[in-house]
């Protein structure tokens, strides 16, 4: 069985005037788009953390608490927790409560994120960026057992036999690692016996393949039992693939842009944008064109969940609510199809 999400990071979008929405808006519309897609029959609704202007999440466990609220099926989780710049103890006690109020539909997506701005702001050294993680992960992994903890490390103070509370009802809240494309994060993931999420953000997802093939290496060699892979991609949907391609772009160029100039990268070209539907990352186009992307995505990694990042930029709330719309009523079950006859 796969699974299909969607994800997205509460980006700051435009009304029909092109003017800017206040945040609040936004993360309302946000909730909104989570029941949407709850009601069109899609099975996860992912959160990205982020502490800049361009996007209004920065606490996903309380947008999704409002959604958990209006919703009874959906699981609901974070893509990602950036937990270089948070407290394990804390991320637990956000999401064990999480779960109490979702009925038990709370998951963790933790990663290092791919923007900097949490570091600085909560007073983290970027040139600790390996040793946070990799010891905050470790504790991270104890507090899912959900039984006393003892750790020490020298990120933050150590623990001795001690329990966290809310406990669960279920006595562990599924959790996965997300990564980038380094194969030391891969088998980070796998020497913890965590699930794996890749961010498939550039380039052709086939060519993630090979991280696949690592993780399962590494989870025999660590002695883990096997774990499922997820891949989160950026991707939109409208009636024609014309329509699909001329809605978003303006909006994906406002926002590659803008992260370009930060990065260093060229400006982004509409023959490069178009490659990269063709080709590259993104799943764009009709229902049809992007079920069969998403098809082959998932039959050549051998994936059993994917994720569509459905937000771009400025894109329009109801532009993304009729993406969502799509995806759940004739995308999903257009792929399932395709698996099947696979």
């Amino acid at each position: 069985m796969v699974e299909f999400g969607l994800d997205t990071f509460g980006d700051v979008t435009v009304d029909e005037h092109g003017q800017k929405l206040p945040y609040a808006q936004v993360i309302r519309n946000v909730v909104e788009q989570a029941v949407l897609a709850e009601r069109v029959g899609v099975d996860g609704f992912g959160l990205g953390e982020h502490h800049r202007d361009d996007f209004a999440v920065s606490a996903p466990e309380i947008v999704l608490a409002a959604i958990a609220a209006r919703t009874e099926r959906i699981r609901l989780g974070t893509a990602v927790t950036v937990l270089s710049s948070d407290d394990p103890v804390r991320v637990f006690e956000r999401f064990a409560t999480l779960d109490a109020v979702s009925h038990g539909r709370a998951e963790i997506i933790l990663g290092r994120g791919s923007f900097t701005e949490s570091f600085p702001l909560f007073g983290f050294d970027l040139h600790d960026y390996e040793r946070l993680f990799e010891e905050k992960a470790d504790l991270m992994v104890k507090l899912l057992d959900e039984g006393p903890v003892s750790w020490a490390g020298t990120v933050r103070p150590p623990l001795k036999d001690q329990q966290v509370y809310p406990k669960t009802e279920s006595g562990r809240i599924r959790t996965w690692i997300g990564v980038g494309g380094s194969p030391e994060s891969v088998v980070r993931a796998a020497r913890h016996g965590l699930p794996l999420v890749l961010a498939i953000i550039g380039g052709e997802p086939v060519r993630f393949a090979p991280y696949v093939e690592l993780y399962q290496r590494a989870l025999e060699e660590f002695e883990q039992p096997s774990q499922p892979v997820a891949a989160h991609c950026p991707g939109f949907v409208a009636e024609t693939d014309e329509e699909a391609v001329e809605t978003l772009w303006p909006h994906a160029r406002t926002m590659l842009n803008r992260i370009g100039r930060e990065r260093g990268w060229p400006p982004l070209s509409r023959d490069r944008f178009e490659n990269d539907i063709r080709d590259g990352a993104w799943h764009v186009g009709s229902p049809e064109t992007v079920a069969r992307k998403v098809a082959h995505t998932i039959k050549h990694l051998g994936i059993q969940r994917f994720d569509l990042k459905y937000s771009a930029g400025t894109l329009p709330h109801d532009k993304m609510l009729t993406a969502i719309e799509l995806y759940g009523t004739k995308v999903i079950p257009r792929v399932k199809e395709l698996l099947a006859e696979a």
